[in-house]
């Protein structure tokens, strides 16, 4: 008999705007000013209909919910069989509860510290918009979730965040701990967060287009290149917030072709500017 294992068969790559959700919640999707925004989504939507994983690895950044200034986990992974829906000061979004998978987050916390990075290991938080908005921008408003989600939070609010050359070498880790799952699940993993956006100070409002394109080019062509760009860069071209960005390539350093393997196809990809004052970016990035 042969030995079956899990897989990552796609990363999927967004921005997680907290006014996206809100738009969604409140009926204003079909408005002039966020149509464009969820018209970049359709197909999507479609895709993820007709590709519908066992489990979403979805990396995110919490935004002072989980977390706060006494306790700042660089990575944090959730462990729990089920995350609420936070409130981040107006209630919780109108969203379904999302379901966890603790066997498999188990098994990839167990893993990836085997492979000497140091996690968080969280069995009970309540999940923000960073994770939540793009679950609805690829899933619409359903009474449950497609699927269980694995809730991996990194620290890109407070200094010091990680480096894009760890965030890479942590994606491949993942990779190799989903791989050595000893079930035949099909998994997607997701970056989510930026792109360009500074939400204070004297450059409020910046948006690069240039810069978020350039990275798009580079997270497909050449992560490795991606990876060795210094946080100065991100902050001075894509704004204090343009930090996020880093965790794309968690989900960037766990597709097939970081291991040898073929480079993966670019089935979509979308860029908006502006969703309430940021850039709103989007690629799906399947495995050959």
């Amino acid at each position: 008999m042969v030995e079956q294992h899990a897989r990552i068969s796609a990363s999927v790559y967004t921005s997680h705007v907290p006014a996206i959700g809100a738009a969604l919640d409140l009926g204003k999707s079909t408005e002039p000013y966020w149509q464009p925004v969820f018209q970049g989504y359709e197909a999507s939507k479609q895709w993820m209909k007709d590709n519908q994983p066992d489990v979403i690895f979805l990396v995110y950044n919490d935004h002072a919910t989980a977390f706060s200034l006494e306790l700042i986990p660089t990575f944090a992974i959730g462990c729990a069989a089920e995350f609420q829906p936070a409130d981040e000061g107006w209630g919780p979004r109108p969203v379904p509860v999302v379901q966890g998978h603790p066997e498999l987050a188990a098994h990839i916390a167990q893993s990836v510290i085997q492979q000497d990075f140091d996690l968080t290991i969280v069995n009970k938080m309540d999940v923000d918009h960073g994770l939540t908005v793009p679950l609805s921008l690829l899933c619409g408003q359903p009474e449950a979730w497609p699927c269980p989600v694995i809730p991996f939070a990194v620290n890109v609010v407070q200094y010091p965040a990680p480096s894009g050359r760890r965030c890479l070498e942590l994606g491949k880790a993942i990779r190799k701990a989903i791989e050595s799952f000893d079930r035949p699940l099909n998994v997607q993993i997701w970056g989510t967060g930026g792109m360009s956006h500074q939400l204070q100070g004297a450059r409020a409002g910046l948006i690069n287009r240039e810069f978020d394109n350039a990275f798009l080019d580079r997270l497909i062509a050449d992560p490795e290149a991606q990876a060795s760009v210094p946080h100065i860069d991100y902050v001075r071209e894509a704004g204090s917030e343009g930090i996020e960005l880093v965790m794309w390539l968690i989900a960037r350093g766990a597709m097939a072709d970081l291991a040898g393997g073929n480079a993966p196809e670019a089935i979509h990809r979308f860029y908006h500017v502006p969703a309430s004052n940021t850039a709103v970016g989007h690629l799906i990035l399947e495995n050959r």
